[in-house]
Formats: C-alpha cells, sequence, structure tokens
C-alpha cells in the first residue's frame, strides 16, 4: 500500500494534480492524504487575545472545510481502483512544515503538487509553494504542470551529468518507478562543451548506472551545442518522455529545467511531469 499526499488549494492545477495521481497509481492500491494548509494567523493586539473568530473568519473556515469535503468526495466518485483510499488533512500551518508532519505521521511515499506551466507564471517561475517544497522536504515529489494529462508512460528520462554517486534511495525510487509500468528508462548525460569527454569519476558513475539497471531496459544519450532547455525540449519529443526525473541535489539542473528556465521557447515544463528525487 503506497502512502500518497496531495497539497491542494483548490485550484484547477490542484485539481489536475489529484485526477493525474488517480490515473498514474491506478492498478496499486494507495492512501491518498489530501491536505489543505491555511497559513498561521497571530493576533495584532494582546487585548484580543483569546476573542472569538469573526462571523467572516468562520465563514472561512466553514468554506474550506466544505472544499475539503467535496474534493474528497470527488476523488472517491472519480476512482476506479476500490483499494484507493482517501483522507482529508486540514492545518493551519507553514506548508512545508505541516508537510514534513504529514510525511512522518503517514510515512509518506511519494508528494504530489499541481503547478503552473512556464507561459502563465510571472517572470517564467514556478510557483514559490512548490519550489520551497522541492527544495526544503525530502521526499520524492511528482510535480504535474497544468497541462499534463495522463496518457500512460511510454519512456523516463533521467538527467544527469555523472557528477555524484547515485544513492539507495535514488535507485530504489527509480526502479520502483519503472517497474510501475515496464517502461525503459533513458539516461540523458548534459554534455559541457569545455569539459570535453568524461572524467574518470563520471565514467565510474555511469558504469554504476549501467550496472543497477542492468536488469531493465535502459540506453544512454547526451546532448550537446544547444541550450539545456532546447536539449531537453528536443529530447522529450524524439524520445516520447512521459516523465523527466533528476536527482534533487543537483540544483543547477532544477533551477533551469524547472523553476527559472532561461529559455522560453520550450513547451515541455507545461505537460512533462517531473519526478525530483531526494537522497
Amino acid at each position: 500500500m503506497k502512502n500518497i499526499l496531495i497539497p491542494t488549494d483548490f485550484s484547477e492545477n490542484a485539481h489536475n494534480a489529484i485526477r493525474y495521481a488517480l490515473d498514474y497509481f491506478a492498478d496499486i492500491p494507495v492512501n491518498f492524504y489530501i491536505l489543505h494548509v491555511s497559513p498561521k494567523e497571530t493576533s495584532h493586539t494582546e487585548e484580543y487575545e483569546g476573542f472569538l473568530e469573526s462571523d467572516s473568519d468562520m465563514q472561512t473556515l466553514n468554506n474550506t472545510s466544505s472544499q475539503l469535503k467535496e474534493e474528497i468526495n470527488t476523488c472517491r466518485i472519480s476512482a476506479v481502483n476500490p483499494n484507493h483510499n482517501f483522507f482529508p488533512i486540514e492545518e493551519e500551518s507553514n506548508l512545508v512544515e505541516s508537510i514534513r508532519t504529514q510525511i512522518a505521521e503517514y510515512e509518506i511515499d511519494y508528494i504530489l503538487m499541481g503547478t503552473k506551466g512556464e507561459s502563465k507564471m510571472s517572470g517564467n517561475e514556478m510557483g514559490s509553494n512548490t519550489c520551497e517544497v522541492i527544495t526544503k522536504v525530502k521526499c520524492p515529489i511528482m510535480v504535474i504542470p497544468e497541462n499534463a494529462r495522463f496518457r500512460g508512460i511510454k519512456n523516463i528520462a533521467f538527467v544527469t551529468d555523472y557528477n555524484c554517486i547515485y544513492r539507495n534511495k535514488v535507485i530504489s525510487t527509480l526502479s520502483e518507478t519503472l517497474e510501475l509500468y515496464n517502461t525503459p528508462l533513458r539516461i540523458l548525460h548534459v554534455k559541457s562543451l569545455t569539459t570535453g569527454g568524461l572524467t574518470n569519476s563520471q565514467t565510474d558513475n555511469k558504469g554504476f548506472l549501467h550496472y543497477f539497471f542492468k536488469e531493465k531496459k535502459h540506453s544512454f544519450h547526451f546532448i550537446e551545442n544547444k541550450s539545456l532547455e532546447t536539449g531537453i525540449q528536443d529530447f522529450v519529443e524524439t524520445w516520447e518522455i512521459s516523465l523527466i526525473s533528476i536527482v534533487a541535489k543537483n540544483l543547477n539542473f532544477i533551477e533551469r529545467l524547472l523553476l527559472k528556465p532561461a529559455v522560453k521557447a520550450v513547451s515541455y515544463q507545461t505537460y512533462v511531469p517531473f519526478l525530483v528525487i531526494h537522497e
């Protein structure tokens, strides 16, 4: 039984993430924890300590509870797997703190978060909440763009520079992801024009990946002579990539591919989910 945490603000992006999750995990038993976090409100003066909420505050709380209940009911109606269970969680807290609490309490395996694509983001950046969770919460995170629709998983890309040794958590998460849909892994090396060929340590790390995935269909690729974003775009289209995976430790890649892409003429961000894996 997998335990999946999905934060929601009741936006269309959040609804889309939930729909994607139901389809992606359609064939396995899952406990879905649907989390809504309201920011903590602090009193402005000591004299009102203990004062009851205003009618408008109470109305907001009631509306939030009602929306969360409606979200859960929609999930139960939409689910085709009888072994999908849904649990509402409502908290007044900091988002990152709340997510960390749920991970510990419910032994969460994955977080799924919806986000706007680059075309609608001011400054061409991902939503601040998703960015903060990616960089501060040590749990595998699937980022579901606004236009992502689940149509099976044809190929999974793993973007790497071969500069780190991959720990068990990374390998096991990738392996589990491949096994879910018996999907090939396309390992993509972003080659720097200034460094030439692979160093000895990079060659060793590449060899480790080949060894770890020897029982699974996989292949090695590289891109050069073009921007990272454009190269990823071409690779996604050529190899019919359904999911892009990356290690959270590589903040440079995450910033360029996910958070602050320098190239605006890319569309993979709006329809291809990302899996960010923490060691």
